[in-house]
C-alpha cells in the first residue's frame, strides 16, 4: 500500500519542474501511481471531441497529474512549504487522535 502524506484538498506548493513555486489545491489522489493533480499546476492541451450532435469540440486546457515527490504541504504559518511530523491530540471524547502538523512550527496541517 503506497501512502503519500497529501491528501484531497490540501495546499501544496511545487518544489521543483516548470511549475517551481506555485501554490493551488489538491484535486485529487492517485496513491497507485504516487500522483496528484493540482488546481493551476502542470496545465495540459486535451483534445476533445463533440458528445452529442450539435456540441463543439475543441482543445481545452486541463491540469495534469504530477508526481507527489515534487510538491510539499504549504504551512500558512512559515508561509512556506514544509515537511510533515505525526502527533497525537486529544479530542472532546478524550481519545488520541493522529494529526499532521509542520515540522518546523509546530502548526496542524
Amino acid at each position: 500500500m503506497n501512502t503519500l502524506g497529501i491528501k484531497k484538498d490540501d495546499t501544496v506548493v511545487v518544489i521543483s519542474g516548470n511549475d517551481k513555486g506555485k501554490r493551488g489545491k489538491v484535486i485529487a489522489v492517485s496513491p497507485k501511481e504516487n500522483k496528484v493533480i493540482v488546481s493551476g499546476v502542470h496545465i495540459v492541451h486535451k483534445h476533445e471531441k463533440p458528445k452529442k450532435q450539435g456540441d463543439a469540440g475543441g482543445i481545452i486546457d486541463v491540469e495534469g497529474a504530477i508526481y507527489a515527490s515534487k510538491v510539499q504541504l504549504w504551512c500558512s504559518k512559515c508561509e512556506k512549504g514544509v515537511r510533515v511530523k505525526h502527533t497525537f491530540t486529544e479530542d472532546k471524547d478524550g481519545k488520541q487522535k493522529k494529526v499532521r502538523v509542520c515540522a518546523k512550527c509546530g502548526q496542524e496541517l
